[in-house]
């Protein structure tokens, strides 16, 4: 078994931390600075972690390709579960008239610009965030706003902020395992409810 070092460069924390922080800086670099596609930043970034996960910290070729593909695994088929279901969910309510409905019974509640932004932006954005999440709440809110006369890029932003506080419910949504639950339950010895 491959037994993870935390400081492969020199004894030091400090350095080994900033050459672990690489992949995350590469992508930074790709996407503000080069700017490019969001596919080809993150690939950078994998391809940065890959090479100091096996030059500077020494793991095995076999294992880095297998957790590569298990943290794609992990990251792809939850969120994607997530943005699938609540993609269906909003072409349904759109293609059955229904989307029309919920933005006039919300955008007709009142007239004033600020209470339309306070019900659409955060309460609906708020259900829409524990319900899917992954940046439906604002697309989903700002396109009602935009809907009902607001400047596109002022919806996203209003949208954007009220979704601050409601960003922590988007756990709710995502399928877990109970047994994974368990395990980390037991290993902190809490007891189950």
């Amino acid at each position: 078994m491959w037994q993870h070092n935390y400081e492969p460069v020199g004894g030091s924390l400090a350095m080994s931390a900033a050459l672990a922080a690489i992949p995350i800086l590469v992508l930074f670099f790709m996407l503000g600075v080069r700017r490019k596609p969001s596919w080809m930043s993150a690939l950078a970034a994998l391809v940065s972690a890959l090479l100091i996960a096996l030059f500077v910290y020494g793991m095995p070729v076999q294992l880095a390709v297998i957790s590569t593909f298990y943290g794609a695994a992990f990251g792809l088929f939850p969120i994607a579960w997530i943005v699938f279901s609540s993609i269906m969910l909003y072409r349904l309510a759109v293609d059955t008239g229904k989307f029309a409905i919920i933005k006039d019974s919300i955008g007709g509640l009142t007239n004033d610009r600020r209470l339309q932004a306070m019900f659409i932006a955060f309460s609906f954005g708020a259900f829409i965030e524990g319900a899917a999440g992954f940046g439906a709440p604002v697309a989903v809110s700002g396109a009602m706003l935009a809907g009902l006369g607001f400047n596109p890029f002022y919806a996203a932003g209003i949208c954007l902020l009220a979704n601050t506080a409601p960003v922590a419910f988007v756990i709710t949504g995502m399928p877990m395992d109970p047994n994974a639950t368990g395990a980390v339950l037991a290993r902190r010895q809490i007891p189950a409810a």
